[in-house]
C-alpha cells in the first residue's frame, strides 16, 4: 500500500514539476534567453563606432523578443497573450534582418552568422507554437 501511494505522489510530483509556472518555464523564453546572449557575445566583438548604431539595435531586438514573451505569459486573456507573442515574432524577423547586415558588413563571420541565424529560427518556429496553442485556446 506504502509503496502504490509512494509511486501515486511521485508521479503527480512529477506532473507539478513539468508545468509551466512562470515565463521562464516556457521554451520560447529559453531558447530566446541563449539568443539574447548570442548576440551580446557577438556584438561585443563590433567596432565601437557602432555601439550606438547596430549593436544597440541587435540588443534591444534580442531583448524584446524575451520581454514579449514573458510580457504575454503574464497576461490573462488568449488574445492578450497572443498579441505580445506575436509581437515577440517581430523582433525575431528584426534582429534576422540586422543579422544580415552584420554579415554583410563584415561584423560577424559567416559561421557566426549561420550559428545565430539557426538559433533565430528556433526562437521563431516555437514562439509560432506558442501563438497557435494561445490562438487554439481564444477560439
Amino acid at each position: 500500500m506504502e509503496s502504490d501511494l509512494a509511486r501515486i505522489m511521485t508521479h503527480e510530483l512529477r506532473i507539478t514539476e513539468s508545468r509551466i509556472r512562470t515565463f521562464h518555464d516556457l521554451n520560447a523564453w529559453k531558447e530566446g534567453h541563449k539568443l539574447v546572449l548570442m548576440v551580446y557575445s557577438t556584438t561585443g566583438t563590433f567596432p565601437k563606432e557602432e555601439l550606438f548604431g547596430l549593436v544597440s539595435q541587435m540588443r534591444r531586438c534580442a531583448i524584446s523578443i524575451t520581454s514579449n514573451i514573458a510580457e504575454g505569459f503574464s497576461r490573462q486573456s488568449y488574445k492578450e497573450k497572443t498579441q505580445f507573442y506575436s509581437i515577440s515574432l517581430g523582433s525575431i524577423t528584426e534582429l534576422q534582418n540586422q543579422l544580415l547586415v552584420a554579415r554583410d558588413v563584415g561584423f560577424i563571420s559567416e559561421e557566426n552568422y549561420d550559428k545565430l541565424a539557426e538559433q533565430a529560427i528556433i526562437v521563431h518556429k516555437i514562439t509560432n507554437g506558442l501563438i497557435r496553442s494561445s490562438k487554439s485556446r481564444n477560439s
